[in-house]
Formats: C-alpha cells, sequence, structure tokens
C-alpha cells in the first residue's frame, strides 16, 4: 500500500465527526509498570517476564479489574536506576490514592499484587498519561509522540507516555489518573491547555472522552452539561439518576450542594454503520454512539 493509500483510524474519525463523548473506558484502578525497552503491541501481555510473578500481578489486576499500562519518560534519554511501577485507584469516595515501588527484578513487581490489597496513600500528585504505543496503533505514536513531547516540557514529573488506553480513534489520548479523565482529539497546543486547566480544577467539554467511573451515557450527560454552563471541576457535578427506556437515557445531574440546581439531561443510543475502527484492524465494526438532545434545569428536589 503506498504511502497516500494508507488509512489512519483517527483521520478517518475525524472525517466522520466521530463524538469523543461517552467513550472512556469504566475503571477505577491503573497499574503502571515502567519499562524502559520496546513495548510490544499487546503491551504487559507481551513483556518476556518470569511467568509465575506475571500470572500473580495479572491475576490480581483482574480480581479488580484493573488496567496494567507499561509507561516511559518521553524520549530517547533512559534514566538511571530502577525502574518504577505504581498502583492508583480512585475511591469510592473520591478519594485518590497512589501506591508507588521500584523493580529491577521480575520478581520484585510481586509488591504491586500487596500494592492492590492495601488503601494506598491518599496525597501525591495527578498523573498524566499519554498513549504513544505505536506497535499497537499508528495513530498513537503519530499523534501521541508530540503530545508526550509538549506536556512532559512543560510537566517532566507529572507525564509519562503509556501503552494503549482504549480509543486509537481520537488520538492523541491523555488519561489523568487517578481522577479517571480521558481526554481525545488533542494536539501539542490543545493538550497543553486541557492539562492545564485539568490541574487547576478546570475540566472542559473540548475534548473530553468521559469520567471512568461513569458509564457512557452519564459521561455524555456531564459532557453536556459542561458544554452549555461552561468548565468545572472534576468532583463538582455528581450523577444523582439514571433511568433508561429502550433507547433512551434520563441522566439527573447534580451541583456541588444542596442549593445548586440540577439538570435532567435527555440522551439517545444509536449503533453506526460497520467502519474500520483502528489503524490495524481491518474487520469492519460498528459502535454505540451516545447523543445528548437536550437538558432541563431545574431547583433541586422539585418533581
Amino acid at each position: 500500500m503506498s504511502a497516500a493509500a494508507r488509512f489512519f483510524c483517527a483521520d478517518a474519525a475525524r472525517l466522520r465527526n466521530d463524538p469523543p463523548a461517552g467513550t472512556a473506558p469504566y475503571g477505577s484502578t491503573w497499574i503502571l509498570v515502567e519499562y524502559r525497552g520496546g513495548w510490544p503491541p499487546n503491551g504487559f501481555d507481551g513483556l518476556p517476564l518470569e511467568p509465575e510473578t506475571k500470572r500473580h500481578v495479572f491475576t490480581a489486576a483482574q480480581a479488580l479489574r484493573a488496567r496494567i499500562l507499561l509507561v516511559r519518560r518521553h524520549g530517547r534519554r533512559r534514566p538511571d536506576g530502577p525502574q518504577r511501577w505504581a498502583v492508583l485507584r480512585y475511591a469510592a469516595d473520591g478519594a485518590h490514592r497512589q501506591t508507588w515501588g521500584t523493580w529491577r527484578r521480575d520478581e520484585d513487581l510481586a509488591g504491586i499484587v500487596a500494592a492492590l490489597a492495601a488503601p494506598g496513600d491518599p496525597a501525591g500528585p495527578p498523573v498524566v498519561l499519554v498513549c504513544a504505543h505505536g506497535l499497537h496503533d499508528a495513530c498513537c505514536a503519530v499523534r501521541g509522540r508530540p503530545v508526550g513531547r509538549a506536556l512532559s516540557e512543560r510537566w517532566p514529573e507529572l507525564v509519562w507516555e503509556c501503552t494503549h488506553v482504549g480509543g486509537d480513534r481520537f488520538a492523541a489520548n491523555v488519561v489523568v489518573v487517578p481522577d479517571g479523565v480521558y481526554y481525545g482529539n488533542l494536539d501539542a497546543a490543545s493538550a497543553v491547555l486541557a492539562v492545564a486547566e485539568h490541574l487547576a480544577d478546570r475540566v472542559h467539554a473540548d475534548h473530553l472522552r468521559g469520567y471512568t467511573d461513569l458509564f457512557p451515557p452519564q459521561q455524555v450527560a456531564v459532557a453536556a452539561v459542561l458544554s452549555r454552563f461552561g468548565p468545572a471541576g472534576r468532583h463538582h457535578y455528581a450523577i444523582r439518576e439514571t433511568t433508561r427506556d429502550g433507547d433512551r437515557w434520563r441522566v439527573r445531574v447534580t451541583g456541588p450542594t444542596p442549593r445548586s440546581p440540577e439538570y435532567d439531561v435527555d440522551v439517545r443510543a444509536h449503533r453506526t454503520p460497520p467502519r474500520q475502527l483502528t489503524c490495524r484492524g481491518l474487520s469492519m465494526s460498528s459502535t454505540v454512539v451516545y447523543e445528548a438532545l437536550s437538558i432541563v434545569a431545574h431547583a433541586p428536589d422539585s418533581p
């Protein structure tokens, strides 16, 4: 195939105007494993690690539906010293908990299993992950690495490049953990702005894919409220109630105080025609798209 005819899934998604809202995968726990060598296409699963340790880590992660991501700092320079690992958790009470460790031998990664069973430290700055997993999907490298460079120059201690986070067609993808906030369709300039605003506790609807503690209709509802009424903090809005009737949802979004207005967001789902969704995947797949149809504001506790 000639270079001119090469398919890039992110280019195709932009031409189709695929909406990013409602596409953040559900989850509350992330395992980061620094790996300075080449990343296999399937990430952690493909690493040549000691089998028993690898099995223990994978089994413990699977029990909590934790996502395991390989990470590295941007650039060709490889820092000295042991590599790091982390368990990052978004707790049910909204607390952000972290446990960090180091590893030199494969067996050292067993510390991850113990960390998954421990409460973790509620202190610590957020971690900014940029998907740059080129062997998984070309767009993640083509679009992700310039974003990784721009963010690393601004926040070198917070930013890591990482393996596949989902939604290749929305590259460049950035995930802030353990906040559990996905951003997509970014370039270097928009990524710096989005992360700067996020760190100032102002989440914008632009480029927002969703919050990972919410399900797709709820993610779309929050994004619609942010789009209508402007940016707000990560915990400014909460979901009070979600009801479904066929392909329609009514999601009630509440504000931060009992006297805050509430919003009923009408969300509709529809399935797209089959299409190629990734650079590497040649099969055609359809997706479910969620669309906010209306927002009705009312006083709290009114019928």
